[in-house]
């Protein structure tokens, strides 16, 4: 069975997708939120992007073909931009933080 034939990987796949779309949609209105909902907004994402972290990593882990095209594809896409994965992870990561020391900031 490939990678993407397993039904888990299918639904999670969907899942994290939805839950992304979700909360891009929400951060449009970040700034009307309260201190409360900037918070919970930030663990949201923070949650989110630990799931995506692991998902990638069962990617690269696999043996299977289409799996590690798919992390090629990513690599390929983000060396356009001149990052690699774990560098979009650590930007991602260092843009949460400051996110959070604003919030802190404004109490």
């Amino acid at each position: 069975m490939g990678f993407f034939d397993s039904e888990i990987v299918q639904q999670e796949a969907m899942q994290l997708f939805q839950d992304y779309q979700s909360l891009m949609q929400l951060g449009s209105s970040y700034g009307k939120f309260d201190r409360e909902g900037k918070i919970l907004y930030i663990e949201r994402m923070e949650e989110m992007m630990e799931r995506y972290r692991i998902f990638m990593k069962r990617f690269e882990l696999s043996e299977d073909f289409t799996a590690k095209m798919t992390v090629e594809q990513l690599k390929t896409q983000l060396n356009q931009f001149g990052i690699t994965p774990q560098q979009m992870f650590d930007q991602m990561h260092k843009t949460l933080e400051r996110m959070k020391a604003e919030v802190d900031s404004t109490s």
